[in-house]
């Protein structure tokens, strides 16, 4: 990508824009910037991508009467995904001359609805790609759905006796499920489940490397692990199976060392331990065959390679290649045959799979209101920044930096003395008021005169609540981003319109729960993280102006499954869309929670709630506040809020 040569004087491009927000290196070529300037996503045509602009999608589906915010799904990034980490093993492996098989499968936690598993299970089946399950109810989803005997089901967390009978009973129709034990006490149940039902298991054991993980999730691995078992609960394993004869039932090594780890040198020293253990079993005798490293394939969310939680220093190909080097170098040193490598690769497979649009319903800025005039005997503090603001008026158009710092700590000096008096009485309601307006307008002219000269503000904090705004979306961050406030997650938002535009505000993006948690407030731009984004201004007078609508990417993976019902708002609209035969297709169209659905999930009946808002209504025209036809106008928006959609509806 070019880059300007002179920023003050070339006009705008969709090259400074996608270079602004960093779509190309968050964006693993699945989005980009049309010469519209408008975010395409490049959707598998045959053999080829086409970009299909998001902007037109939403329209199409706001004609078709559905109303933002959307969640947008592409099931042919989901199997884009599919494909380049199935590939890149392969090519691995046929590079290294590995005698082991890459057998992968998905985690459905990191996305249970039923259109990811229905996909993954049927585009996947080329490859053998099975399902891991961490509970009875994802177990069940996953026997529904994964027929292929020759692909994996990997049975991890806390079992009772239902999930292992079942998980036997697949086994004895033809399906490898592999059980997994996450504590001691579990074989003892599983090897009774056995014998009772004839079965001879498929085991797998997970083990606690010491290598610690990196990353937001670097608990997950090494001594404090809360999963797992040490080395001498492992060996306790091992001799237990082989006085029962069962040690041939030992097939798998499993560990799991984070969900999103950014830096390949942690990951390479997870799977060299791992391989050192694996070998360790080999030689007291299992049977073995399979070493499952877990998840930990990362997504580069804010596009910094490797220098936040939220990115990567490597790449699929260069991971794939880095985990049969490292289980290579291991297995050739002690002369043990190449396992079959299995990854739980969820976040890496799912993120890019779907996007989140939202519409800008207000904006809230700063700007002066009105003409202030002060009288001759108002407080000093008052007078004296009401001479400030007319010396800026009348002063030179150019002015240092150095006497803008210093009208800067004047103006805040003043106004918090004038706070301070206000609170001991001796100035009024209206005074401070006065003092305040000129204080936000000397504020907003030193921020013009900063921007003029290329100026930095960092020295004059409060700078900031001038130049950022608040942009109110239209969603809930609790419902569809708990992530961002659960653990900080960042996650790329940019505008997907109007980028051939030059963006002149800044802005902190607020939903529309009324929770002071309920806003994105960190952004990765230009480079570097931010506390705020840069933004278009928005005419809300101008009629029949198109909605100002932004994306937020990479929400595919865990924000569906995690999302809550804060303020009582629902799940979104969502709709599918894929190309078929070059053309666009909208493949499935769910429409999000009504009021009423969302009442029923916190145990409100909504026919009670009619009945006893009705005999409301009817005490009201028993006393004559309202007439009978009223009464009948009232009912009838009460339950049409019931079935309305939980977000603002235009």
């Amino acid at each position: 990508m070019e880059k300007r040569t002179n920023p003050k004087t070339a006009p705008w491009t969709i090259n400074d824009s996608a270079e602004l927000y960093g779509i190309d290196e968050w964006g693993h070529g699945y989005f980009g910037v049309s010469g519209k300037g408008e975010v395409v996503v490049n959707l598998k045509d045959g053999k080829g991508t086409k970009p299909v602009s998001l902007a037109q999608i939403v329209r199409g589906m706001r004609e078709r009467g559905t109303q933002l915010p959307v969640l947008i799904r592409f099931n042919d990034l989901l199997r884009w995904r599919i494909d380049e980490l199935n590939e890149g093993f392969i090519s691995s492996i046929k590079e290294a001359k590995y005698q082991g098989a890459y057998r992968g499968v998905y985690p459905i936690k990191v996305n249970q609805q039923q259109e990811v598993i229905e996909e993954i299970t049927r585009y996947g089946r080329k490859y053998h790609y099975g399902l891991e399950a961490g509970s009875k109810p994802e177990l069940i989803a996953a026997l529904a759905y994964m027929h292929d005997p020759e692909a994996y089901i990997v049975c991890n967390g806390y079992k009772d006796e239902e999930f292992i009978d079942l998980a036997l009973q697949a086994q004895k129709m033809g399906l490898q499920v592999i059980l997994v034990l996450e504590m001691p006490s579990e074989l003892e149940l599983i090897l009774e489940r056995c014998e009772k039902m004839g079965v001879r298991p498929t085991l797998g054991v997970r083990f606690r490397l010491s290598a610690e993980s990196a990353g937001h999730w670097s608990g997950s691995g090494g001594d404090s692990s809360m999963f797992g078992l040490n080395i001498s609960q492992l060996m306790r394993v091992v001799d237990h199976l082989r006085d029962k004869g069962m040690l041939d039932c030992l097939r798998m090594l499993h560990y799991h060392q984070g969900s999103q780890i950014p830096n390949i040198r942690a990951i390479r020293q997870a799977v060299t331990e791992a391989t050192r253990v694996y070998v360790g079993l080999v030689s007291e005798g299992a049977r073995m065959g399979i070493l499952d490293l877990g998840g930990g394939l990362a997504v580069s969310y804010d596009g910094l390679k490797g220098a936040t939680e939220g990115s990567s220093n490597y790449g699929t190909k260069e991971y794939c290649a880095d985990v049969i080097e490292a289980i290579t170098e291991v297995t050739a040193e002690a002369g043990v045959p190449h396992p079959d490598i299995i990854t739980e690769s969820g976040r890496a497979i799912v993120a890019y799979y779907s996007v989140l649009v939202i519409n800008v319903l207000d904006v809230n800025r700063f700007e002066p209101h009105r003409q202030v005039s002060v009288a001759k005997d108002a407080p000093v503090l008052v007078r004296n920044l009401w001479e400030m603001r007319e010396e800026s008026r009348k002063g030179p158009a150019k002015i240092s930096h150095e006497r803008l710092q210093e009208i800067y700590n004047d103006a805040v000096y003043y106004r918090d003395k004038l706070r301070s008096e206000f609170s001991y009485g001796k100035v009024t309601l209206r005074e401070r008021s006065q003092g305040e307006e000129l204080y936000w307008e000397m504020l907003t002219w030193i921020a013009s005169k900063l921007k003029e000269g290329g100026h930095d503000y960092s020295q004059m904090d409060r700078l900031a609540t001038v130049m950022t705004d608040f942009y109110y979306g239209n969603f809930s961050v609790f419902q569809s981003l708990p992530d961002l406030w659960a653990i900080d997650q960042i996650f790329p938002v940019m505008p997907i319109h109007k980028l051939n535009q030059k963006p002149t505000r800044t802005a902190v993006l607020s939903d529309i729960t009324c929770d002071s948690d309920g806003k994105i407030a960190h952004f990765a731009h230009s480079g570097e993280l931010h506390n705020s984004l840069p933004l278009h201004d928005i005419d809300f007078e101008k009629k029949d102006a198109e909605d100002y609508m932004l994306g937020i990417f990479l929400v595919g993976a865990y924000q569906e499954t995690l999302g809550d019902l804060h303020n009582l708002l629902g799940d979104t609209n969502v709709v599918s869309v894929r190309i078929e035969n070059g053309k666009l297709k909208y493949t499935r169209e769910l429409e999000g929670d009504s009021v009423a659905e969302v009442l029923t999930y916190v145990e409100y009946d909504p026919k009670d709630m009619v009945n006893r808002f009705r005999q409301l209504a009817e005490g009201a025209v028993v006393s004559k506040r309202i007439g009978a036809v009223e009464r009948r106008e009232i009912m009838k928006a009460y339950e049409d809020g019931l079935r309305g959609y939980t977000y603002f509806e235009s």
